[in-house]
């Protein structure tokens, strides 16, 4: 774990040959160390983009980890404040910055194509 005030890092080794999803692994390996204690409430992760760019994968991969993890109720997010632990993952559901409205206003259903990043994370586009 690397720490710079309130900053958490996990150390993160992605197997590329592995069958479980990068995302799946980011967000595995943010959850050990939130659950093991390595951060506190409140500290906050990298944003999505430096830890893309850390990782060596897409920024859709990592906002795929951090989803996980907001639903699992171990991170919460608000604009401008980037991402924070929230503590041990108690307490009802969040959602990241705000999402159910998103869903809402996107009058679902609609025509949607769905494509891939280079990752392998789908990508709806709406038209």
């Amino acid at each position: 774990m690397n720490r710079r005030g309130n900053l958490f890092v996990p150390p993160t080794v992605l197997d590329r040959t592995s069958r479980v999803p990068l995302h799946r692994q980011i967000a595995r390996e943010i959850s050990r160390g939130i659950r093991g204690g390595a951060a506190r409430q409140n500290d906050r992760l990298p944003s999505t983009r430096v830890l893309a760019r850390m990782l060596g994968v897409s920024r859709n991969t990592v906002l795929a980890a951090y989803e996980e993890l907001v639903a699992e109720n171990l991170i919460t997010g608000q604009i401008g404040s980037g991402m924070r632990v929230n503590q041990g993952g108690s307490g009802p559901g969040a959602t990241l910055f705000g999402l159910q409205h998103v869903v809402r206003a996107a009058h679902y259903p609609a025509r949607v194509l769905r494509v891939e990043d280079p990752d392998g994370n789908s990508i709806y586009i709406r038209f």
